[in-house]
C-alpha cells in the first residue's frame, strides 16, 4: 500500500515538475525602457504597472523596467518598439510632433493649463491618437499627465527681450518653436541628460514641470522658475502591435485593467506633485512664483502664434480635436 502512493505521489511530482518546466519554457520577458529616471513619478508609475502585469499573469508575462534611457534613449524608444526591438515602453507624447503635428496637441500653449482641462484635451484627442499609432503597429496603452510647464533660468527674467541668447533645452517641437520666438537658442536635449547640461553650461534655460526640476535637482545649476502653466504635456506607454496580437483575451484583459490602474494612479500622482516639488524648489533655493504681468502677455501672443501654426499643420485632425475639446468646456 504504501508502495503505491510513494509511486503515486512521484508521479504526481513528475507531472507536476512537466507542468512548470512548460510554463517557464512558454513565460516572456518583456524588458520596458523608459526615459525618465526610477524616482520620476511617470517611471514609479510605470514600474507599478510591470509588476501588476507580471503578477496578473501569473509569470507568464515578465516585465522589466529600464529607466534613465539605460536600454534606448528617449528619441529611440518609439522606433524601438515599433520595429520589435522592445515590446513595449514609455514615451513623451508630443517627442513625436515632427511625425505628425496631432501628437503635439498636448504641447499647444495655453489651450489647456489645468489637469481639468488637460483630461477633456485628451479625451478628445485619444480616438485619433489610437488610430495613428495602430497605423504605426503600435497599442495604446495608458497616458499620464506631468504638471504645469514653467520656466526655469539661471537669472532674472521679466520680459521676453530678457531672454534674447539664452542657451534654452527644448525636448520637442514645441519647445524648440517657443526658444525662437523668444529669442532663444534651443539645443535639444534628452531628460536624463539635464543634470549635466546645466552644469557644463550646455542650456541655461528650459520650460519643463516642478517635477522634471525637483528630481534633476536644477537647483544646482538654475535660480528662477516661473509658474507660467504654458501646457501639460503627456507621456504614453505603447506595446507592439504584434506582440499584442499574439496575445490571449485573458492576458489582454489584465494587461487593459493593469493600464486603467496606472493612468488612474500616474494621474493623481501628477496633480499631488505639483505643489510638493514646487515646495521642493524652495527648499533648493530657486525663487519660485508666477511670471510677471508683462511676461504673460508676452508669452501669451508667442502662445496665440503657436497655436495658429500647430492647427495648420494638424490639418483637419487637429480641428476635429479643438472642436471636440471645445464642446466640452
Amino acid at each position: 500500500m504504501k508502495t503505491s502512493i510513494a509511486k503515486h505521489a512521484a508521479s504526481l511530482m513528475v507531472t507536476a515538475a512537466i507542468a512548470v518546466s512548460a510554463s517557464a519554457a512558454l513565460a516572456e520577458k518583456w524588458d520596458m525602457p523608459l526615459a525618465y529616471s526610477a524616482t520620476n513619478f511617470h517611471s514609479a508609475t510605470a514600474a507599478e504597472f510591470a509588476k501588476c502585469i507580471t503578477t496578473g499573469t501569473g509569470g507568464e508575462i515578465e516585465v522589466v523596467t529600464h529607466p534613465s534611457g539605460s536600454l534606448f534613449k528617449g528619441a529611440d524608444i518609439k522606433r524601438a518598439i515599433q520595429t520589435g526591438q522592445a515590446p513595449i515602453g514609455e514615451r513623451l507624447l508630443s517627442g513625436h510632433q515632427n511625425e505628425n503635428a496631432v501628437f503635439g496637441v498636448d504641447s499647444v500653449p495655453f489651450l489647456a493649463t489645468s489637469f481639468e482641462d488637460a483630461g477633456k484635451l485628451w479625451k478628445a484627442a485619444k480616438p485619433t491618437m489610437e488610430k495613428i499609432l495602430d497605423e504605426q503597429n503600435l497599442v495604446l496603452l495608458y497616458s499620464v499627465p506631468w504638471p504645469p510647464q514653467g520656466l526655469y533660468f539661471k537669472q532674472e527674467v521679466n520680459s521676453v527681450a530678457d531672454m534674447e541668447g539664452i542657451k534654452f533645452r527644448s525636448y520637442n517641437n514645441a519647445t524648440a518653436r517657443l526658444a525662437e520666438l523668444t529669442g532663444m537658442l534651443p539645443v535639444q536635449i534628452e531628460a536624463a541628460e539635464i543634470s549635466q547640461a546645466f552644469a557644463t553650461g550646455v542650456a541655461d534655460a528650459m520650460v519643463s514641470s516642478g517635477s522634471t526640476g525637483y528630481d534633476r535637482k536644477v537647483w544646482e545649476s538654475l535660480t528662477h522658475f516661473y509658474e507660467v502653466d504654458a501646457w501639460l504635456p503627456r507621456n504614453y506607454i505603447m506595446i507592439n502591435k504584434d506582440v499584442w496580437n499574439g496575445l490571449n483575451e485573458a492576458q489582454h484583459n489584465i494587461i487593459k485593467g493593469c493600464a486603467e490602474l496606472a493612468e488612474y494612479a500616474g494621474t493623481w500622482r501628477a496633480v499631488e506633485y505639483t505643489q510638493f516639488t514646487l515646495n521642493g524648489l524652495r527648499a533648493g533655493g530657486m525663487t519660485v512664483g508666477p511670471a510677471g504681468e508683462s511676461l504673460q502677455g508676452e508669452l501669451k501672443e508667442i502662445g496665440a502664434t503657436m497655436a495658429a501654426e500647430w492647427l495648420e499643420n494638424a490639418g483637419d485632425d487637429g480641428k476635429a480635436i479643438i472642436d471636440a475639446y471645445n464642446s466640452m468646456q
